[in-house]
């Protein structure tokens, strides 16, 4: 019952934000009484914790399998990036913002798994493009780790991109933009024929001017 009550909250808290979702709107969901939820947490904050940490486990399980299949580092970064702006793309943009603002505990979830897997992660990829020359040799690691973050996390800002916006529009164009600045022409032709084999976007040709 209790992984019921998360995998229900964390469906409501996608679609319509945290805030917005009540303990009444979980129970009738799953068509249980109040007191059942009680009987396995604390309060909302303590859902949410649950939830964001559930959330956390399947996103690195599914990373790990991805990561296992790609052939090199533009390919991986390429998965996962897709990974995410798919997850974006079903994920009220409120969310990021009511978890940050109101819920501490369950953002400090968020922050220790974005600096003790996400930029460790992100630094381990640029570490092995630059060795195997797809990414260029002068970029800082941690610097551009931290900003591929960042643009992860500006794409969920409304005030940055209004609510009408495609988030995975948006993050899609964060992305290309990202990786057209940190790849060598080595890079860029293996990145291009990547995106030749993609439905959504056109491939980004390269011109050494």
């Amino acid at each position: 019952m209790k992984e019921k009550i998360i995998e229900e909250a964390e469906r409501l808290f996608w679609k319509y934000g945290v805030r917005t979702i009540t303990m009444d709107d979980i129970a009738r969901r799953l068509a249980i009484s109040k007191k059942t939820i009680y009987q396995h947490f604390i309060d909302k904050e303590d859902i949410v914790f649950h939830v964001v940490k559930y959330h956390i486990e399947n996103e690195v399980d599914e990373v790990c399998q991805l990561n296992a299949v790609a052939g090199n580092p533009i390919e991986e970064l390429m998965l996962v990036s897709d990974m995410m702006r798919r997850h974006a793309d079903e994920i009220n943009p409120s969310v990021m913002l009511d978890i940050q603002r109101y819920y501490p505990k369950a953002w400090g979830v968020f922050l220790e798994y974005k600096e003790n897997q996400i930029i460790k992660d992100i630094i381990s990829n640029l570490r092995r493009g630059v060795e195997e020359g797809l990414y260029r040799p002068d970029i800082d690691l941690e610097t551009m780790a931290r900003l591929r973050v960042e643009l992860l996390q500006i794409g969920f800002d409304e005030q940055i991109f209004p609510h009408h916006k495609d988030m995975y529009v948006v993050q899609d164009q964060l992305h290309h933009h990202f990786v057209r600045g940190i790849l060598t022409l080595k890079g860029f032709e293996i990145y291009n024929n990547l995106k030749q084999r993609s439905e959504r976007v056109q491939p980004i040709i390269y011109e050494n001017k």
